[in-house]
């Protein structure tokens, strides 16, 4: 198959793409005849679990790493780490240890390939049968050559350091660290100074175990260092964990983290400047009969301002606690509404579910308010007692709110009311849920059910 056939069958790539790939393919033999080695273009697959070769050559003066034509095969990263590192990365990897599928080592270089807006569409391997062991190998002889290869698979910079502080090993991170900080070849036998003057501190260090951060360049790496110190040698390890990506996207969220809570400040703010305005309107120029309806809308103005006063006073930005954001809408209403309010009483109770995404909880809070305002005005005649009883529960993925109250009981022939229909709208619109409401036996039970991950 040709590498359009193959991309357009297994991968995402655009056209655009593809054409770089197939122009890149037909100078293929080239490089493999200028490095007398194997060579191929890898793709990231649909499923990005593993990659697929969509174009090879092979050296005319060097015999084939492969048996077989390895093109339309799949390339897994158990086998090939470093392929699905620079896929991930867009960083070059060189001189790195890798075992083909057909159990022989050998040594693989990687470049990506990019397209448009510098995005990593495939990477272009070199590969080259290993003969003899190279010395770097040599000096893991206390391992056996199945346990020797597992540094070369690991992404850490890993140093072997003597008791003269000169390299003794290195894996092919820590030659492409070297490689990319120092701007030169690392070699064993070399002073670690030559490289990395900074750590002097750290070879210093008494302790047995140690784990610091350092500044080298404008990177931040991890530096672990540990000592053999065993009767057969007196060698220093050193691991090296880069941790710029890391930090740079933890200063990212906490810029977010500060600009989204920013907009919650802002947003209950205009919130409460509205639930001012109808409380003014209420006192100055509003006629009688229009005070109920401005309560109704107060209402609603506030249960979606609790939902941000709840974030802002918790650490979190996304997610709003949901027992403390129905009993703060429940209080409100019951010991603020215009009733018989000594007379009512609410609870409430629930699963140990700590919180909720805060776009989920604007509509719980809607919807909680609606129907906790529906039991205060239509449950209870005046002066009786009454009690209303707010539950929820998991029910594997989905949550259960049910509000009940032992009031006079719902009746089907009651005209369609406002509040009710925002209910329903916000239930199946806003929550992808279901909303029912039916007379029991001591009052009236109205439920909501709705999926509460998103």
């Amino acid at each position: 198959m040709t590498v359009r056939e193959l991309c357009e069958m297994y991968t995402h790539l655009l056209d655009k793409d593809i054409q770089i790939l197939e122009n890149l393919s037909t100078n293929l033999s080239l490089i493999a005849n200028l490095n007398k080695a194997n060579v191929f273009i890898d793709c990231p697959v649909r499923e990005g679990k593993h990659a697929i070769v969509v174009a090879e050559a092979c050296g005319h003066s060097v015999k084939s790493v492969y048996d077989h034509p390895v093109v339309g095969k799949f390339a897994y990263e158990a086998f090939e780490p470093a392929v699905f590192y620079v896929l991930r990365t867009g960083k070059d990897m060189f001189v790195n240890r890798a075992l083909t599928q057909e159990g022989a080592m050998v040594q693989q270089s990687v470049v990506p390939v990019k397209g448009e807006c510098n995005r990593v569409i495939a990477v272009l391997i070199m590969e080259k049968v290993i003969h003899e062991e190279p010395e770097t190998s040599k000096q893991f002889d206390r391992q056996d050559q199945q346990n020797s290869l597992v540094p070369e698979f690991i992404e850490e910079s890993i140093f072997l350091i003597n008791n003269q502080n000169r390299l003794v090993y290195t894996n092919p991170a820590a030659i492409n660290l070297v490689s990319e900080i120092c701007l030169t070849d690392c070699v064993l036998g070399e002073s670690v100074f030559d490289y990395f003057p900074g750590f002097a501190d750290v070879l210093a260090s008494k302790e047995d175990i140690l784990v610091k951060e350092m500044n080298i360049g404008k990177k931040i790496f991890q530096i672990k260092k540990f000592h053999l110190g065993n009767k057969n040698s007196n060698e220093t390890f050193i691991i090296i964990r880069d941790l710029t990506e890391l930090r740079d996207k933890e200063r990212e969220l906490i810029s977010k983290s500060v600009a989204i809570r920013e907009i919650h400040h802002r947003v209950k703010n205009n919130l409460q400047t509205v639930a001012s305005l109808l409380r003014l309107q209420m006192r100055i120029g509003a006629p009688e009969e229009s005070k109920p309806h401005l309560l109704v809308s107060l209402n609603r103005v506030l249960s979606i301002s609790s939902v941000y006063e709840i974030i802002l006073a918790s650490s979190q930005v996304d997610h709003v606690d949901l027992l403390e954001l129905i009993r703060k809408i429940g209080d409100m209403i019951v010991h603020t509404e215009e009733h018989a309010r000594q007379s009512l009483s609410i609870e409430y109770s629930g699963d140990e579910l700590h919180s909720i995404d805060s776009d989920i909880g604007i509509s719980v809070a809607l919807v909680v308010n609606e129907l906790i305002h529906n039991c205060v005005k239509h449950a209870f005649e005046e002066g009786t007692e009454g009690k209303i009883t707010v539950c929820f529960q998991k029910d594997g993925p989905e949550l259960e709110i049910q509000v009940r109250d032992d009031g006079i009981g719902y009746s089907q022939a009651l005209k369609p009311s406002l509040g009710l229909d925002i209910i329903r709208m916000t239930v199946e619109n806003d929550l992808d849920g279901e909303f029912s409401i039916h007379r029991i036996k001591e009052g009236t039970l109205a439920s909501v059910r709705f999926p509460y991950k998103r």
